[in-house]
Order: structure tokens, then C-alpha cells, then sequence
């Protein structure tokens, strides 16, 4: 994928950036990386209990992100919130080429998907915050929504074909 060096799947939780990033992965040949693996283990016991974080506590988690972008020599797909605009601006901070592939659909057709996780630290009581925090992509940042609803395979292919009109 020349011109984008990596991809950052971002949107609420339960949007699909895990599902979404791996099967992406495989259609490009890009290595995932599911960005919830470097929260800290507060971070995960503090959502485990119902609440919601903020920005300081998002901060360290933002930055092990923003240097794995940086010190990559290949592209890569990572899956983080990137709820606000100052979190994307942070991911980038290092140099890493980023664009932002927003995954967004209403509320009422996430909460249902993360009622039916099991095992996950996110529960949907803090659904409601992640939506009161969510900025949407702006002009002048990398990036595009794409919409959820869709079955996968139609998600997939809008959001490649969209990639390819972000080549330089």
C-alpha cells in the first residue's frame, strides 16, 4: 500500500475494529494489531468496573501505540479508539503516516454487539461516554467514515476502495 504507511481502525467499542482489522489484514497482506492489548491492566480493571477513562488515562496507552506507528518499516493496521481529535494528533505525533478509517453506526445498532461479547473487559455501561467523547474525522485530518451496518464483505470492500483514493 504505497503512500499509506499505516491504517488506524478507530470508532466506539463494539464498531468492529477487531473484526473489521483482521479481516482487512488478510484481504491486504498488513499485519493487525488489536490496540487493546496495550492498556495498561488498570486501564482494563478500571473499564472492567463500569468506568469510563480519561484523557490522562489514555495517555500512556496513546503513546505505545504512536511508537509501534513510528518504528514500523512496513504498513500496519492497528485498531485504538481514537475517540478525540488530540488522540489521533498524538498517534501521529512520532512521524508514523497514518490514516484514519472512522467505524461508525448508531448506538442502538452497537450496544446489542457488545451485550454479546463474552470475555471482554469493555462492558456497554460505558457506551454512552464513548459517544459523548467521540469526535467525528474533521476537515484537514487523514482519514473516512464508513458505515457498520453493512455485512462485512461490502465493509471491506468500501473501505479498500476508499484506501486506494488516499494513495499519493
Amino acid at each position: 500500500m504505497e503512500g499509506v504507511r499505516s491504517i488506524v481502525l478507530m470508532g466506539v467499542s463494539g464498531c468492529g475494529k477487531s473484526f473489521i482489522g483482521e479481516a482487512l489484514a488478510r484481504e491486504l497482506n498488513m499485519e493487525f494489531v488489536e490496540g487493546d492489548e496495550f492498556h495498561t491492566s488498570e486501564n482494563k480493571k478500571k473499564m472492567g468496573d463500569g468506568i469510563p477513562l480519561d484523557d490522562e488515562d489514555r495517555m500512556s496507552w496513546l503513546k505505545k501505540l504512536a511508537e509501534l506507528a513510528s518504528d514500523r518499516t512496513e504498513a500496519l493496521i492497528i485498531s485504538c479508539s481514537a475517540l478525540k481529535r488530540i488522540y489521533r494528533d498524538l498517534l501521529g505525533s512520532k512521524g508514523a503516516d497514518l490514516i484514519f478509517v472512522h467505524l461508525h453506526a448508531a448506538r442502538e445498532v452497537i450496544e446489542p454487539r457488545i451485550k454479546e461479547r463474552t470475555g471482554h473487559f469493555f462492558g456497554p455501561g460505558l457506551l454512552t461516554s464513548q459517544y459523548e467523547t467521540l469526535e467525528a474525522l474533521v476537515s484537514g485530518e487523514q482519514g473516512f467514515q464508513v458505515n457498520v451496518v453493512n455485512p462485512r464483505h461490502l465493509i471491506l470492500a468500501e473501505i479498500i476502495s476508499r484506501l486506494d483514493d488516499w494513495k499519493s
